[in-house]
């Protein structure tokens, strides 16, 4: 690629009843090929993940996509837009890379109390950054 361009590398799990709204956003908006499509669900109910919360009943779809696409858009265009299709949709999106929530948005879907308890007890002097400012602002 040339010019300039977004890094638009994400893993999303999609409600089943929502996957096919989820592709066909991604392929008009997105257009990356290929996508990594794989059926996800909760293994155990009687386990929970506060920090992304799945519904144990629910089956979600992942969507693996992973490239660079042009662009004249200011800086996280086509993340965000994903973003906000996965929240739309009842989504979940994994943080490994480029975020661009608010940091209101950031706590409503990842659960401030729950990181506050666990941040609390495993670091009490705070040494480790906040999990917002290692996501988010890449601190």
């Amino acid at each position: 690629l040339t010019g300039q361009q977004e890094a638009v590398i994400q893993d999303v799990e999609i409600p089943l009843e929502h996957a096919p709204a989820f592709a066909q956003f991604f392929n008009k908006e997105i257009g990356i090929k290929p996508v990594w499509i794989c059926p996800v669900a909760v293994y155990d109910p009687s386990t929970s993940f506060p920090l992304y919360p799945m519904n144990p009943r629910t089956l979600y779809v992942n969507f693996g996509f992973w490239d660079a696409v042009r662009t004249d858009h200011e800086e996280g265009y086509f993340n965000k837009k994903v973003e906000a299709k996965v929240r739309e949709l009842d989504g979940k999106k994994s943080l490994y890379s480029n975020s661009f929530y608010s940091r209101e948005d950031f706590w409503q879907l990842y659960d401030e109390k729950s990181y506050r308890t666990l941040k609390a007890r495993y670091d009490p002097t705070g040494k480790l950054k906040d999990l917002y400012e290692k996501c988010i602002l890449k601190q």
